[in-house]
């Protein structure tokens, strides 16, 4: 297993006071009642539009390449109402980190959990998809309140942030493995663990291949899948976490294993994880990150799509 970050005196530094100071406020925020901080998370949204510049033309161009047919009117509304899920997800991450379980259960309905007892209950490990939604620590959280399953991440640069984030994800659920450890990964799908893997997002050239996402032809998509369910022989099976309208609260919907899936080579599984990644997009578009620069990563000697 991955070696977690534990608490130590040195992140009581003063060069991490500014952000206890942020974690402090953030809290003390959460403690509002929900439908406030849901109008609150909104007009955060609005602001980080105004300053977020770079990250808005990223949501535009994504926009643009994913969807071609949609006006530029559309393409605008999309982007506004991402921004308010920028500004949601932050709260929502305190949410998740300091929000007692009593407290998240009044705001989700959760379906599909039966899914994951029938895999585990054949000795197979579930191969969870959840995808980058601005719901996604919360989400997490709610997952494992149901189900304690083990987080793929990248660890924080900043010591404190590392800390944290693996303290919040761990309240309901029973470990971390870094992205690089594949062979822990294996070893806990083989022991019929749930394993939170996210293979829609850019990782660069090393372990990708070029498969189609939604309109664009050539979209740069990790081989993980492939080599993971290959590996262990375990199910994959997606989930989406996804705001309710009008501050209504959450659902998590856990959609249905495929325990067979296309695994001849790297590409046709790439190819239909992504047509999973779609299916689970278009279930909540505007809730999904768009300011990530997902189409990044070109063949040799063509250019830059952004």
């Amino acid at each position: 297993m991955t070696h977690l970050p534990t608490f130590s005196r040195r992140l009581l530094h003063p060069r991490y006071w500014l952000t206890w100071l942020g974690i402090g406020l953030l809290w003390l925020v959460v403690l509002l009642p929900y439908p406030v901080l849901y109008r609150l998370g909104r007009v955060m949204g609005h602001v980080a539009m105004r300053f977020m510049k770079r990250r808005s033309r990223i949501a535009y161009r994504n926009l643009e390449l994913s969807f071609p047919q949609m006006s530029a009117d559309e393409r605008h509304q999309m982007v506004v109402k991402n921004f308010e899920s920028v500004g949601l997800g932050l709260l929502e991450t305190g949410m998740a980190w300091f929000w007692p379980t009593w407290r998240i259960n009044r705001w989700f309905d959760v379906s599909g959990t039966e899914y994951i007892k029938a895999v585990q209950s054949q000795g197979r490990g579930v191969l969870l998809i959840g995808i980058h939604f601005l719901t996604l620590e919360l989400g997490a959280r709610v997952f494992g309140i149901h189900n304690p399953g083990i987080g793929v991440y990248r660890p924080n640069d900043n010591p404190l942030l590392d800390w944290l984030q693996t303290w919040g994800r761990m309240r309901s659920n029973k470990s971390m493995i870094d992205r690089k450890d594949l062979k822990g990964m294996v070893r806990a799908l083989k022991n019929a663990e749930v394993i939170w893997y996210a293979p829609d997002h850019d990782y660069g050239p090393r372990s990708s291949v070029f498969v189609p996402l939604f309109a664009v032809e050539q979209a740069a998509t990790t081989t993980g899948t492939w080599m993971l369910a290959k590996m262990s022989k375990a199910c994959v099976v997606p989930f989406v976490p996804r705001r309710k309208p009008d501050g209504k609260g959450y659902e998590m919907i856990i959609l249905e294993p495929e325990c067979n899936p296309p695994l001849e080579n790297a590409e046709e599984t790439a190819r239909w994880m992504n047509g999973v990644v779609e299916r689970c997009i278009m279930m909540a578009p505007e809730q999904y990150m768009w300011l990530h620069r997902r189409f990044k990563t070109r063949p040799e000697g063509m250019p830059s799509r952004y």
